[in-house]
């Protein structure tokens, strides 16, 4: 039996029309019946590293009885010089979160895969965050996964900062885990342990995006080791995103 969690993610690859850029992670987002892929918005356009593609491409199972089987479902990122991702600026500055539809009817019949809706984001009312709460990071660090079943992995991660504060003012909350390049993108979780979600086929409760690693400027790349902390955007962005 394979866990619901590992089918909602996705390995995405961005190309310049023919020409491989580089891998990251994301992951499936459901809405009135619309269907989204989530990653970083670095990952779509980042400007700084000049990272400009035209297309990316998702690995996507095709066979419920046959996991091994997979195909490649290319997304233009633009249409008529129009981009065709959505992203989502607050009052202090750029949130690095991004979402494209998908077509259904483009989708292979036999397609297997698990989103999230806006019924797995978090509610203070019915959910509670602590520092040092236990979460997964579920994605393809530089690439890496299970090359036959086309499966992502998961790194163990803590609630490093206070859940639901803007820490240091911006629109996302610290993670402790060890990430690496290829993870962006990926959905940061937490289980369930009782209520509605506990009874449906993906309960997870979705608190973040993983997008980078965090450093500090003064860090003495001989002395000191890297903090091991990681930026997570809160999820709450993908209401603003996935409106009609």
């Amino acid at each position: 039996m394979i866990e619901s969690i590992l089918l909602a993610a996705a390995r995405v690859f961005t190309f310049d029309q023919q020409q491989l850029l580089t891998t990251a992670s994301g992951f499936f987002f459901e809405r009135d019946e619309r269907l989204f892929l989530v990653t970083s918005r670095h990952v779509m356009f980042d400007e700084p590293s000049k990272h400009f593609p035209d297309r990316i491409e998702i690995e996507l199972h095709i066979d419920p009885d046959n996991m091994a089987l997979s195909t490649g479902f290319s997304i233009p990122l633009y249409r008529h010089g129009q981009s065709l991702w959505r992203q989502g600026l607050d009052t202090a500055g750029e949130i690095d979160v991004a979402v494209i539809e998908i077509e259904r009817s483009a989708l292979p019949s036999t397609t297997v895969l698990r989103a999230f809706t806006p019924r797995h984001l978090y509610q203070a009312s019915s959910h509670q965050v602590e520092v040092g709460t236990s979460l997964l990071v579920v994605g393809f660090p530089l690439g890496f996964h299970d090359t036959l079943h086309h499966m992502p992995v998961v790194r163990q991660a803590v609630v490093a900062s206070s859940f639901g504060l803007r820490f240091q003012g911006q629109g996302y909350f610290l993670t402790d885990a060890r990430t690496h390049r290829g993870t962006s993108g990926a959905p940061v979780v937490m289980r369930v342990a009782e209520g509605e979600l506990m009874q449906s086929d993906l309960p997870w409760l979705l608190l973040g995006v993983h997008s980078s690693r965090l450093d500090v400027g003064t860090r003495d790349l001989n002395l000191d080791e890297a903090l091991g902390l990681n930026c997570a955007w809160y999820t709450d962005i993908l209401l603003t995103l996935t409106q009609r």
